[in-house]
């Protein structure tokens, strides 16, 4: 349930609001907007009389909402949250842009592709340092010594870095190195690891599974933002159709309609999405004049003798000349480019 305070209401007389409500064993979230605040109540309102409510003179309206998601409804929250991952902003007009390779292969390929990304307008550093194969014959990463080789990278320019993050054994580790804690498809609705990721204070970048829907997707952020961390990031990677041309169907229709849904930023990852490099320029283009928040992209100097997802990563100048044309098109959709 929602109530919106009309206009100027003191916020003496909403803390007595809130009060009351807590009295009826509902979890109360007040969100500040645009002229008015806003009550978000969570917890079972079947017994609250909307008449009642609008009794009190500071009211102006109530909505009962239906979706079983809560902290990342737009209803509850009109504003587009901001994500701040250490010192860069995502979402609220940001447009954050994360490159590097699928995974870290040694110290020299990391620090040089590092380099050459923020050079070209890259904000954050992305690299797996525990990959999740289809096969368990394949490279896995690098593991621990990955994440230190990140760090170096981080250390030598400056810039935040993002991986993935595949067990609860390690959130410690990355609560202590990691920037942006991604959580990857295969992943999305492992309900314990997301309870642990709620309880860490480093942002999240949540990517959509493989065959999951929007609800699904959201619900699953729902679970991080209960355990208390509500700094997330929503990542539309493509899903499984019939389809098998390309890797996976990127869904453009995602991103007007998750911000419909929700305050909470969301980002494409074309990589992943279609599967070939020569596919990733047009679908960040089209994720952009969607309205999407950012891209995660995957970009590697030496491609053909990559260690694994060789065919989609694209080079270093190919990525320059692609963040031109992302340039050139914020502008036109309002948003800025951060670095």
């Amino acid at each position: 349930m929602v109530v919106i305070m009309k206009p100027g209401t003191q916020p003496e007389e909403i803390r007595k609001l809130a009060e009351k409500f807590e009295a009826m064993d509902l979890k109360v979230g007040v969100t500040k907007g645009v002229g008015c605040s806003v009550l978000g109540l969570i917890g079972d309102t079947t017994h609250v009389s909307e008449n009642e409510i609008m009794r009190n003179e500071h009211v102006e309206r109530v909505m009962r909402v239906q979706e079983p998601y809560k902290k990342a409804n737009r209803k509850f929250h009109p504003e587009d949250s901001v994500v701040n991952v250490n010192g860069i902003k995502v979402g609220g007009g940001n447009f954050a842009v994360m490159a590097g390779p699928c995974s870290v292969e040694s110290r020299e390929q990391i620090t040089s592709i590092a380099r050459e990304v923020k050079g070209y307008g890259a904000a954050m550093l992305r690299g797996g340092a525990f990959k999740p194969r289809t096969s368990p014959y394949s490279f896995q990463g690098m593991g621990v010594e990955g994440l230190d080789l990140l760090m170096e990278a981080k250390q030598a320019t400056g810039m935040p870095i993002v991986t993935e993050l595949m067990s609860p054994y390690y959130c410690e580790l990355f609560e202590e190195k990691v920037d942006l804690v991604q959580i990857g498809a295969r992943n999305m609705q492992n309900f314990e690891l997301l309870k642990e990721v709620g309880k860490m204070s480093k942002p999240v970048l949540l990517k959509r599974g493989l065959a999951n829907t929007y609800e699904e997707w959201i619900m699953s952020a729902e679970y991080i933002m209960a355990g208390g961390n509500e700094n997330v990031i929503l990542c539309e990677r493509g899903v499984r159709t019939f389809e098998t041309y390309t890797r996976n169907t990127l869904d453009v229709a995602a991103i007007p309609a998750i911000k419909r849904m929700s305050h909470l930023p969301i980002v494409v990852d074309p990589s992943h999405s279609g599967g070939y490099a020569w596919l990733v320029e047009p679908l960040a283009m089209a994720a952009v004049a969607a309205g999407a928040d950012g891209l995660i992209i995957e970009v590697h100097n030496d491609p053909k003798h990559a260690k694994c997802d060789g065919q989609q990563c694209i080079t270093p100048s190919q990525f320059g000349g692609l963040m031109q044309k992302v340039e050139a098109l914020t502008q036109i959709t309002g948003k800025t480019i951060v670095h």
